[in-house]
């Protein structure tokens, strides 16, 4: 049988699945990516290696990449390495608490989500027994 949720519950639980914390910045899904990226890679990858294991074309990638820097995300060094320009990212200790406490976030989302999920099946497993 379903829980009527009163005012005085509903009150309580207001705004409980707006999820403020997840960060507009990091939520896209490239920066994502990217982001996920370096945290894996702390010293830091090239231009290149990040535009393949991201899939991004170099115009996406850059933008992607100025979006982070911006925000204090990441750093960009550009230097040269047996004459050729080389582009080295890595994630800011900003960037990695930020992306941290993104995570902790999304990890909620994903317990409501589960916890939903399971009301659902035990209802309708209550709704079967009922039935027999």
């Amino acid at each position: 049988m379903e829980k009527q949720m009163t005012s005085r519950s509903v009150k309580a639980r207001a705004h409980r699945f707006a999820y403020d914390g997840l960060d507009r910045v990091i939520h896209e899904r490239a920066r994502l990516g990217l982001l996920t990226c370096l945290v894996a890679h702390p010293k830091g990858l090239s231009f290149g290696t990040l535009k393949q294991l991201c899939r991004l074309t170099d115009g996406n990638l850059s933008r992607h990449l100025q979006v982070l820097e911006a925000a204090k995300l990441v750093e960009i060094s550009k230097s040269h390495v047996r004459n050729r320009p080389q582009t080295l990212c890595r994630i800011t200790l900003q960037g990695r608490k930020r992306y941290v406490n993104y995570l902790a976030i999304l990890e909620q989302v994903i317990l409501d989500a589960a916890a939903g999920i399971g009301n659902d099946v035990e209802s309708k497993s209550a709704s079967a027994l009922a039935r027999t």
